[in-house]
């Protein structure tokens, strides 16, 4: 398949994909905002993969039938205004942003208003295990007519949603209240546990209530991922708060959810212990150390 691909952002979703489309016939080129840093790690990644790095995000687009924005959710706007500049008529402008409704909206319309074709996406699971053929729902006027092209590059995991802008970033969102609620509740619950010694006893009990997953491997794991990603979770669920205060009820879950995340974020040491115990027992020492 010929053509040209634009990525928007080049952190974990974008390096992923440049990867799938590395085995197209396909010119890819990409623009990050961190790019301006000869050292930043999104350039030195882009560099490793041959991927065309460009000066801006206007001439990253031009000549480019698809542009995949992959940026944090909160620069879903401003990623579609300093693109709309430079996209070609008809272009296909596929936003993976774990936005809200409202700035999906927002976004689509930039883009229709220059020419392009906006379609919303929600990605409803991680992208590392399944990578391009994650599970994907597409949403807006042009999703049925982009469903074939987004296959033929590897998309197999996508689907129509809906017609209507905004329905599958919520789906997406409430989605979020519960995982990266998990993350945050479990982060909050094992180091309270931790200090009090306790956390046998939790364990076992989530084993009880919740048969199924491994709960120690379990906690370990989603506590990692609210330390490694906490920042861009924060700003997800920053997201999702406003799309629960759109359905009219008070974010109260979403927004406490956010600052554990935000918090989180702070103690990345505790990554390399390779079990939940000395995981947690870092990050109450970098605590200790913190006050």
């Amino acid at each position: 398949m010929t053509g040209a691909i634009c990525l928007i952002g080049f952190g974990e979703v974008g390096q992923t994909l440049a990867e799938g489309f590395a085995a197209s016939d396909v010119r890819v080129v990409a623009w990050d905002v961190l790019f301006v840093d000869e050292h930043s790690g999104p350039r030195k990644a882009a560099l490793a993969r041959e991927v065309r790095v460009a000066r801006a995000a206007a001439p990253a687009t031009h000549g480019a039938e698809l542009v995949i924005s992959a940026v944090t959710a909160a620069q879903t706007r401003a990623a579609a205004e300093s693109c709309a500049p430079g996209l070609a008529a008809g272009a296909y402008y596929l936003d993976l942003n774990s936005a809200s409704p409202h700035a999906k909206k927002e976004a689509a319309a930039i883009i229709n208003a220059a020419g392009g074709r906006y379609i919303e996406a929600a990605v409803m699971s991680p992208i590392a295990p399944k990578r391009m053929a994650t599970n994907m729902l597409l949403g807006g006027p042009h999703a049925g007519a982009f469903l074939p092209f987004a296959r033929n590059y590897g998309f197999t995991g996508a689907t129509v949603y809906s017609q209507a802008y905004g329905q599958a970033a919520a789906a997406k969102l409430c989605r979020s209240v519960i995982v990266k609620g998990m993350e945050a509740l479990l982060t909050e619950s094992f180091l309270a546990a931790r200090f009090y010694g306790v956390e046998d006893a939790v364990l076992s009990s989530l084993n009880d209530l919740f048969p199924g997953p491994d709960w120690e491997r379990h906690a370990r794991y989603m506590i990692s991922r609210a330390i490694e990603h906490g920042a861009r979770r924060a700003e997800e669920m920053r997201e999702a708060a406003r799309t629960v205060s759109d359905a009219e009820l008070n974010p109260l879950m979403s927004e406490a959810c956010a600052a554990r995340q935000d918090w989180a974020a702070g103690f990345r040491a505790a990554l390399g212990k390779s079990d939940l115990r000395s995981m947690l027992d870092q990050v109450r020492a970098d605590l200790r150390e913190g006050q």
